[in-house]
């Protein structure tokens, strides 16, 4: 989960339109520029591993549903804060959708990928939120972020979400009829769905903790997400203190899988760290995941494929750092996904993609 726009709109109906705000601007047409690069020992899924982006924090990049464009968050140029960009598959025509304002995080296509799908800060303030402190350990801040949706231009900004704190992380289903996504609406971190225009929410996790990064299955009959789910009193206390500052502590997290109604929660992976950025492969068979499981405070995630019921745990990438938020292409022939390899400066992040060996 990263997080991070927001500027003066103008209410019109049940969505916000931008008025009188820095429109997104589109670079010019650029060639490919993308570069080859080797995979790391152990690495046999992947092959002819391509690097789309170079240099400050690329993170969380999603195919569009015919595969051949990539919306992903990155900050870059003079702007401190994660911003909204779609790129073609090979890096080429890289053009900014949100607005510029404030911190945005997890774009998402739909509508035939004629929109996209992320939150955005930008109404809360349009200056970057704060960082947390961290003087007293690692936490991510849960700022106040609400679900938009644009175009894939930039255009015709909408509001979707209207609760106070944090609405984000949200996914489209298959179907292209629902959203789900984590909010801090009733005062706790709870996954909910919505109908496209922010509609008919319904609230589908209840137990104290956070829930959140939730993803559906190809075929829109689960979900599979994180959570952490306090019990001793100390850490309930805990974790509600955090709640207050706006606050949560990411260090244990396992994937737990439900049906779309909210129906059958269990937990699948009983492995210790932090265990995040779940996605089903094509075929609904198994889920990729990222976890620093092997030194559960320490910043090495690598990629993993599980079954659905816990079983067949299989390590997929070996980079000694971060690698996360993987994605498969809708026709299940390439995966994406955040690393820091081949960075120019410490803990870089950059978007790579690579052909998928079953």
């Amino acid at each position: 989960m990263t997080a991070k726009p927001l500027a003066f709109l103008v209410a019109a109906g049940a969505s916000l339109v931008a008025a009188a705000t820095p429109q997104p601007t589109r670079q010019p047409q650029q060639p490919a520029t993308w570069r080859a690069v080797q995979p790391e020992s152990g690495e046999a899924h992947l092959a002819s591993i391509r690097q789309l982006t170079f240099g400050g924090q690329n993170a969380e990049a999603y195919f569009s549903s015919d595969g051949t464009k990539i919306v992903f968050q990155s900050t870059r140029g003079d702007r401190p804060c994660d911003q909204e960009y779609v790129m073609n598959r090979d890096g080429s025509d890289v053009h900014r959708v949100s607005n510029g304002l404030g911190r945005t995080t997890c774009g998402y296509f739909f509508d035939h990928d004629r929109k996209v799908l992320f939150s955005s800060t930008h109404l809360a303030d349009p200056e970057c939120p704060k960082p947390p402190d961290y003087s007293h350990g690692y936490v991510w801040g849960l700022d106040d972020y609400d679900i938009f949706t644009a175009n894939v231009d930039g255009s015709d900004l909408r509001r979707l979400t209207r609760a106070r704190g944090y609405d984000a992380e949200a996914v489209v289903s298959p179907d292209g009829r629902s959203i789900v996504f984590t909010s801090l609406r009733h005062g706790d971190l709870d996954i909910y769905t919505m109908r496209l225009d922010g509609t008919h929410v319904r609230q589908l996790t209840h137990t104290l903790g956070y829930d959140g990064g939730p993803w559906w299955s190809h075929d829109g009959t689960k979900i599979v997400y994180r959570a952490f789910h306090p019990s001793a009193p100390d850490e309930q206390a805990e974790y509600r203190r955090l709640l207050r500052q706006s606050q949560v502590r990411p260090l244990d997290m396992e994937l737990w899988v439900m049906n779309a109604d909210g129906s059958d929660q269990h937990q699948i992976t009983h492995l210790g760290g932090a265990n995040f950025a779940p996605y089903f492969t094509p075929d609904d068979r198994r889920i990729i995941f990222a976890s620093n499981h092997t030194n559960p405070r320490g910043r090495n995630f690598d990629l993993y494929l599980v079954n659905p019921d816990g079983s067949g745990l299989e390590q997929v990438t070996g980079y000694a750092d971060f690698d996360s938020f993987p994605m498969f292409s809708p026709d299940g022939k390439q995966l994406i996904w955040a690393s820091n390899r081949h960075g120019t400066a410490p803990h870089e992040t950059n978007i790579f993609i690579a052909d998928w060996v079953p």
